[in-house]
């Protein structure tokens, strides 16, 4: 039984590791002090506690409190806008619902349950997790399917049998700027600042005193890349871009990105976004400290593929070396970013977790075409559809996000 136990936890992780990254809030009780009140409704720190025990389970990149915390708001907001809009799921659709999130880790509901609570994570938080999680896809669903419909054209094109078909390259510069909790609003404040500029030479002249990127040395100056390189989200604020305008401070996590506009070109093929991303994660400890940058060169100079971490991690905690392969909509964004800009056996070490106590020794281990031959243009249809409708679902978080009073205890 106990080894039945720990082969389900293995399918558990396993199997929901790229799929878990809401979860509703628990009911809140008068013994659980709250951690943040988002409009009327508070969040408690209990709920807190059972959101990061579940981003733990399965390994979420980052994952801690603030992770945690940001979550559960976005959860409460997604909740008062389906209050609003006067949706609710039934308990008999609910216990449906749980159960075919039980069967992505090929467990039955009871032994899904089971799992979970031995990590100390209670039904209810599943119930809530899913309840929200259902509610919301269905309602994004209603509300922007109309405007969601795909072209015969656009499927051509996606499918690479439009004639003459292009595609858009862009030239940026780039600034990160690390923005631990100590220094969150200095760097946010220095951000803004160099927001304002529209010359190329200001710009790189910030980069190289500012950012912590290894294109500082350069001005912060990348490459032409294709637009599909870049997060969905992300691609139609820089095509807005003229020449020498930066965008507005983008948030992520430990730091705030800018991106300056020096190009943009069309190409003869267009390259397709992937369908997924296969990446690796090596967690170093120290953030961006000297002694944690020489170790991270230090596995550089010794890996040339992803699978070469392995001997790199050998002995140590398991936890230590993460490798997936996600839909590029699942992928953090800062990540994302940065994997933007390598090729397969490419690495990247600028990013932190932990509030800056984490170094990401990040390596690019290949990219899968979403189209391949023999796909039905009723399956493109659908990977298109579910693009757009992602699209309009950020976008109207953001606004509720903006729109919302948010108060931490």
């Amino acid at each position: 039984m106990r080894q039945q136990m720990k082969t389900n936890m293995r399918a558990l992780t396993a199997a929901l590791a790229t799929c878990v990254t809401l979860m509703a809030p628990t009911m809140v009780t008068a013994q659980f002090g709250p951690a943040v009140t988002v409009n009327d409704s508070v969040v408690s720190d209990f709920e807190v506690s059972q959101r990061l025990a579940m981003l733990q389970i399965f390994r979420t990149p980052g994952a801690n409190e603030t992770l945690a915390l940001e979550q559960l708001i976005e959860d409460r907001l997604k909740l008062e806008q389906l209050g609003n809009a006067g949706l609710s799921i039934t308990e008999e659709g609910l216990r449906g619902a749980m159960a075919d999130f039980a069967g992505r880790a090929n467990l039955e509901l009871d032994q899904f349950l089971t799992v979970l609570g031995q990590q100390g994570v209670s039904e209810e938080t599943l119930r809530d997790f899913v309840r929200v999680n259902v509610s919301w896809r269905d309602y994004i669903r209603s509300r922007y399917g109309d405007r969601a419909t795909v072209s015969e054209a656009e499927i051509d094109q996606a499918l690479g049998q439009s004639s003459g078909a292009s595609g858009i390259e862009v030239l940026l510069s780039e600034i990160i700027i690390p923005a631990p909790p100590p220094r969150a609003q200095q760097a946010i404040a220095t951000a803004e600042r160099i927001s304002q500029l529209t010359s190329t030479s200001a710009f790189e002249a910030e980069a190289r005193r500012v950012s912590a990127l290894p294109s500082r040395t350069r001005g912060g100056r990348l490459d032409w890349l294709p637009i599909t390189n870049y997060p969905a989200g992300l691609r139609s604020l820089l095509l807005n871009l003229a020449p020498g305008e930066v965008t507005a401070p983008i948030p992520i996590t430990n730091g705030v990105a800018l991106f300056q506009m020096r190009g943009v070109r069309e190409v003869p093929t267009a390259p397709s976004e992937p369908a997924a991303i296969e990446f690796a994660a090596f967690y170093i400890a120290g953030g961006l400290s000297e002694r944690a940058l020489r170790e991270a060169a230090r596995v550089d100079a010794n890996v040339d593929t992803c699978d070469d971490l392995y001997g790199i991690a050998r002995d140590l905690p398991e936890e230590q070396l993460q490798r997936d392969v996600l839909p590029p909509a699942e992928i953090p964004q800062d990540v994302a970013i940065e994997l933007a800009k390598l090729d397969p056996g490419e690495t990247s070490y600028v990013l932190t977790r932990a509030n800056g106590e984490t170094l990401v020794f990040l390596m690019m281990c290949g990219r899968t075409p979403a189209l391949g031959e023999g796909q039905d243009r009723d399956t493109i249809r659908a990977q298109l559809v579910s693009q757009r409708l992602s699209s309009y679902a950020d976008a109207l978080l953001a606004d509720l996000m903006a729109a919302a009073t948010i108060t931490y205890n």
